[in-house]
């Protein structure tokens, strides 16, 4: 008898993937206008369903905190007004970004009457598995039905309730407009296009659709990304570790370093773009600590130190897996360097290739730091925490890649597409180019 109902929910489960399938080719034709009308419409459906979202999400923070979840996942969890202005302004930003589909990169004449065009297109479904933040539901929604895209979210259990009256929301609001509309299906962006999964079974079968999902997303721990890349053979997009650096230099401005390296730890310690590890160049560190400790200690930030630094500053001993751990809480690790060079070679060692950043008053160390330093973004007197789609003006992001190759960093509609190679010739072949007669090609770009 499980074994038939475990049958019927697979069954199920790929006939619902199917139908965002379909709806995501329909919706990768539809014209800009229609699109941002949709998006339009999730926005004033989230303003006006407000107190129903807090109200469930306040279910799923009252049982994160019964069992006792950590304290880094119980804030990612948490929405407020605040969070939910925030979510419907990513909507809307959305709508003013430039349509990335259908974008003519390559326009060349091969010879005379054939034409070669490069155009962007979309992925076709993504789907996006995160821990907490039922904030990702509307960034990712918005981003994936204005790059064409269908996307299938599945929303940690911690945050099922929340996850659930969003989806609920937005899958309302599209199908009043689909309903309202004449020749929706030409039209108007199908409901089908935004699927929220709840259950651990269903994340375990998706792993396994390659011939339905095109990408997979996973937004979360170092344990669940990399659970996440270890059994599938969808191609992944995501980090699994979020292990920042700020290097203050022995030029730097005092002032700034302060302010930077408390915004950068404590403006929200469990993001993955807050800072982990503290490097100061041992000649301004006598100056420097005293100020930060003092700043650090006002918003209850727990200081771990190497040898030097302990004596300089009553902090805890730091030991050497404290520089390769994310704490994603109220907790840094400080180290003195003697050079430039040894900050960069510690955060070769230990960095996770996400952000790194330097404060310093020097422009050519600064350069050296953003040139050597190799991760997904290097900045230069300013705090990590802007390491984010919204932003760096995409509107909101679907996850950060720390790949090498792109996207890297926050991923946001660009990180949605792919192109394909359109050809219209007549009656030509590639014969009438080889041989000892062959014609030249012209290659010229229209």
């Amino acid at each position: 008898m499980s074994g038939n109902v475990s049958m019927n929910l697979a069954e199920n489960l790929v006939a619902s993937i199917q139908h965002t399938r379909t709806a995501a080719i329909a919706l990768a034709k539809l014209p800009t206008a229609a699109k941002n009308a949709a998006l339009e419409a999730i926005a004033i459906a989230l303003e006006q369903n407000s107190e129903t979202i807090l109200a469930a999400n306040q279910k799923d923070v009252v049982a994160a905190n019964a069992a006792q979840l950590p304290s880094a996942l119980i804030a990612r969890l948490k929405l407020d007004p605040s969070k939910l202005k925030s979510m419907v302004a990513g909507v809307r930003d959305v709508i003013r970004l430039a349509d990335p589909i259908g974008d003519r990169q390559i326009h060349r004449e091969l010879d005379a009457g054939l034409i070669l065009e490069r155009l962007s297109c979309p992925l076709g479904v993504i789907g996006v598995i995160f821990e907490a933040r039922p904030d990702a539901v509307t960034q990712i929604a918005a981003l994936g039905i204005k790059s064409g895209n269908g996307v299938i979210l599945k929303g940690g259990s911690e945050a099922v309730n929340s996850c659930e009256a969003i989806a609920a929301v937005m899958r309302e609001a599209l199908e009043k407009l689909y309903e309202n509309t004449e020749d929706a299906s030409s039209h108007a962006v199908s409901p089908h296009v935004v699927q929220l999964l709840t259950t651990r079974a269903e994340t375990l079968a998706i792993l396994h659709m390659d011939k339905l999902i095109d990408l997979i997303i996973p937004r979360g721990s170092n344990q669940f990304v990399r659970y996440i890349q270890d059994n599938t053979n969808i191609p992944v997009l995501g980090h699994a570790d979020g292990i920042c650096h700020l290097y203050v230099d022995a030029a730097a401005d005092l002032h700034k370093a302060v302010a930077i390296a408390v915004d950068s730890k404590t403006q929200y310690p469990a993001a993955c773009n807050a800072i982990e590890t503290l490097l100061v160049h041992n000649e301004i560190a006598p100056q420097y600590f005293p100020l930060a400790l003092t700043a650090f200690q006002e918003r209850g930030v727990k200081l771990l130190g190497c040898d030097r630094t302990q004596k300089i500053i009553d902090v805890l001993p730091a030991i050497e897996s404290d520089w390769s751990t994310e704490y994603s809480d109220l907790i840094l690790s400080i180290k003195i360097v003697d050079t430039l060079e040894e900050a960069i070679a510690h955060i070769t060692t230990y960095g996770s290739k996400h952000t790194e950043a330097i404060v310093t008053e020097n422009q050519t160390i600064a350069d050296i730091f953003t040139s050597d330093v190799d991760a997904a973004g290097v900045y230069h007197n300013c705090s990590t925490r802007f390491a984010d789609g919204f932003r760096y003006g995409f509107g909101a992001e679907v996850g950060i890649s720390t790949n090498k190759m792109p996207p890297r960093g926050p991923v946001g509609l660009e990180g949605l597409v792919t192109y394909k190679y359109r050809l219209v010739g007549n009656g030509h072949i590639v014969a009438d180019y080889a041989g000892t007669n062959a014609k030249a090609f012209t290659h010229r770009d229209v």
